[in-house]
């Protein structure tokens, strides 16, 4: 066994387990995440109860029904101007005489939930606004299951110094795969991780071949269903380079030992490469069911959770390596995952205001890149160390989006004058 400390997601430890049915608050809960969970704990009520939910505010009749159907006693919205429509919602979907739930508002309503009294909190939230409520459920005890990557890789140190060996379950699909391949065997043992993508809805297509691709042609991701942000993300491999820093951390494994391949089919969600040549790869049809349910009920599996793959049908299965000079976000990732500290924070921050412009036009698809990577190169040398502080990354990220802002207008400016 290694005698480094034991990594933040480990499957041979299991944080406060408990038998019987869990309690689940889940924070983002009418996002593609949360409405699959909610999917899940309903076709499975002796296992799980979801206590509370919270949403950004922008749907407020799909949490008001959400709210009714899980009876939950609390909802919470991030839009103050959203609970007037919130409660009228509420009063639709209750019965006179029904106890309607507690309602919570403001930017710390999420942060508020995750710290209640539940066993487990799923964090679905989009962004690095979810670091917070992150935080605020390792501090509370919680095991916590994590889909919001951005957290973790722009608090890195915060979290890793709150949580205890074992507590986070990771709910990406290939942070859950390795997850579940790094079971058969000790850290020691391990040789590489290897993380797949799909290689998104470019994949093959040279950097001058990307240059006049528009929002739409990015948003048809050939293989998942998700947001608008996480998809441009995909498209830009952005999203990989997250999941090679969330591994890193989640793990304790060296950037030179973490690899990334193209897997177009997205059968294999990730490998765990061991000393002695084997290679463990977790493999299920695309759905994030089954990530979930490994996040909010392990150590025990969920019967039929999703999918599994019909073996009497032929099927293919192909891998290429990655194409760093067409997508080079995977190895900008690498190097602020490297300098740590702030970095990762403001490469996060500048790459989500640059998704921003390309999705309203002002910006081209290659641009989201040269944008990162310059607003990357400015930051210069990260705040670090064990004196790095919440401030220090809100204020890191603050710069950040501000600098890529600027950047973004002098390049539509310079563009409108060509």
């Amino acid at each position: 066994m290694s005698d480094s400390p034991a990594p933040l997601a480990d499957p041979h430890l299991v944080f406060d387990p408990v038998a019987g049915v869990r309690d689940v608050v889940i924070l983002g809960s009418t996002g593609s995440i949360g409405t699959q969970a909610i999917d899940l704990v309903l076709r499975n009520p002796d296992r799980f109860r979801v206590t509370a939910l919270s949403a950004a505010g922008g749907r407020v009749s799909l949490l008001a029904e959400q709210a009714h159907r899980l009876r939950v006693r609390t909802v919470a919205v991030a839009r103050e101007d959203a609970v007037p429509a919130l409660r009228e919602a509420l009063a639709a979907h209750y019965a006179p005489g029904e106890t309607l739930p507690d309602v919570l508002a403001g930017p710390e309503a999420a942060t508020q939930l995750a710290a209640s009294d539940c066993h487990t909190v799923l964090n679905g939230i989009t962004g690095s606004i979810g670091l917070a409520p992150t935080l605020a459920a390792l501090e509370a005890g919680r095991t916590l299951a994590l889909a919001n990557k951005e957290s973790l890789i722009v608090g890195g140190p915060l979290v890793k110094a709150l949580a205890e060996p074992g507590q986070i379950i990771p709910v990406d699909s290939e942070h859950a795969a390795l997850f579940q391949a790094l079971a058969s065997g000790t850290r020691a043992e391990v040789r590489k991780l290897v993380v797949t993508a799909s290689g998104g809805p470019f994949r093959g297509r040279t950097k001058a071949e990307l240059a006049d691709v528009a929002p739409a042609d990015a948003l048809a991701h050939p293989t998942w269903a998700m947001g608008p942000v996480i998809t441009v993300n995909s498209a830009t491999l952005v999203n990989k380079g997250l999941e090679v820093i969330e591994a890193h951390l989640l793990y304790d494994i060296p950037f030179d030992r973490i690899e990334v391949v193209v897997h177009p089919q997205s059968y294999v969600h990730s490998m765990a490469e061991f000393t002695d040549g084997s290679t463990i790869a977790q493999a299920t049809p695309p759905d994030m069911r089954g990530p979930i349910a490994i996040g909010i009920g392990w150590p025990e599996r969920v019967p039929d959770a999703a999918p599994a793959f019909d073996w009497t049908k032929a099927s293919s299965w192909e891998f290429f390596p990655l194409d760093n000079d067409a997508f080079p976000a995977v190895g900008l990732a690498r190097h602020v995952g490297q300098l740590a500290g702030t970095a990762p924070a403001v490469f996060n921050a500048a790459n989500e205001e640059c998704v921003d412009a390309f999705l309203n036009g002002t910006l081209p698809f290659n641009g989201i890149m040269e944008t990162v990577t310059r607003v990357v190169e400015e930051h210069g040398t990260p705040r670090t160390g064990t004196s790095l502080t919440l401030t220090d990354v809100l204020e890191a990220e603050t710069w950040a989006r501000a600098r890529a802002r600027e950047l973004t207008a002098q390049t539509t400016t310079a563009e409108a004058r060509a």
